[in-house]
């Protein structure tokens, strides 16, 4: 049997503050004055000094705002890209994303494309990258995605939304801070959050477990109760906790897969441009038949924070729209494998698949 050989990130720095030594570890890492720092930071903290002052900037390092509206699209990528290329002599001495999944993945894409020709769009898919990336540092603001721990960095192309899997996507240097991550807005924390406790039961309920991802499953999905169904105030215990439950979730999903949720999610995000976090709750919702303990838990997380999930999105669609989520969905395979075994496509079909967009 052959297994596979997944790299992690390197170095984690974690604790309240640690966001402050950003200059300590970006120091050692310049190649030279001309090669600068580039900062992708959601454009959200444009306007807060408190964070944004915080940023080491010397010689030619830049800012460089990105909204988080909408999910990263590889045209963005590739247009990054460029205007990088065009505007410095040589490849930065390193990307840094700040901000939540988006701008995280961004980060990733951009790192992996200033090494590797063409279209971010030529690079979706499993293994398809050969040139080590620009070195890059995660420093997530918003826990639950687990996108600065994962191989992956999804990205909506003109024909599909699929990750940038590869060995060299994961980060050099991952900065968990948990202050960066007060404020939230309720519903987004909890959408956020709710990435991560979907994420668990995917992998813990999937034929891909093993004993590697189900550790860092249990210990995620404990984490998730704690904070979702336990305490009852959102603290800086609860900042803490959920942050490690989001490295935990990554972990989880790192040797094993997600399931119907997410596979179902990305062609809500294709067609209607709906956010990951939302996406992935709006399904989760519907998954009784698949997921029936975990959809239960959900619904109570839903009802103790009362959170509002949408409905009604796919109300107006036509048949072609319907069709082209299918498409979306069906292109995730190993997600589906994962969930239900070698033989899904005689459990998920185009009908049972269109019925199940239906209810949403």
């Amino acid at each position: 049997m052959q297994y596979r050989n997944f790299p992690m990130v390197p170095r984690v720095i974690f604790g309240r503050g640690s966001f402050n030594q950003i200059q300590e570890i970006l120091t050692p890492k310049r190649v030279n004055t001309k090669a600068p720092f580039i900062f992708l930071v959601d454009e959200v903290f444009q306007d807060n000094p408190w964070l944004i002052d915080r940023i080491p900037l010397r010689f030619l390092d830049q800012i460089i705002f990105v909204s988080a509206e909408e999910e990263p699209k590889t045209s963005q990528v590739d247009a990054l890209v460029e205007e990088l290329k065009s505007r410095f002599t040589q490849n930065p001495s390193g990307i840094i994303g700040i901000g939540g999944g988006t701008l995280l993945d961004m980060a990733k894409a951009v790192a992996i494309m200033l090494t590797n020709e063409g279209s971010a769009a030529d690079y979706q898919g499993w293994d398809l990258v050969s040139n080590e990336a620009v070195y890059h540092v995660g420093i997530p603001t918003i826990s639950g995605t687990g996108a600065e721990v994962s191989r992956t960095t999804v990205l909506t192309g003109p024909e599909k939304k699929l990750g940038i899997n590869s060995d060299f996507t994961p980060f050099d240097q991952v900065m968990l801070d948990p202050e960066l991550t007060r404020g939230l807005p309720q519903n987004q924390w909890f959408y956020t959050g709710m990435d991560c406790y979907i994420h668990c039961i995917e992998s813990l309920t999937g034929t891909y477990l093993n004993a590697f991802s189900q550790s860092y499953g249990e210990k995620a999905l404990e984490l998730c109760r704690n904070v979702f169904l336990e305490k009852n105030v959102r603290d800086e215990d609860s900042e803490d906790k959920l942050m490690m439950a989001s490295w935990h979730g990554g972990m989880s999903i790192a040797y094993s897969q997600v399931g119907v949720a997410h596979a179902m999610s990305y062609g809500l995000s294709y067609l209607l441009g709906t956010k990951h976090g939302i996406g992935n709750c709006i399904v989760f919702n519907h998954l009784e038949e698949f997921y029936p303990q975990g959809v239960s838990e959900f619904k109570k997380m839903v009802r103790k924070h009362d959170i509002e999930i949408p409905t009604g999105i796919c109300k107006d669609l036509t048949d072609k729209e319907f069709d082209k989520m299918i498409d979306i969905a069906l292109m995730l395979v190993p997600l589906w494998e994962n969930a239900l075994g070698k033989n899904w496509q005689e459990i998920i079909t185009r009908e049972k698949l269109k019925n199940m967009y239906k209810k949403m």
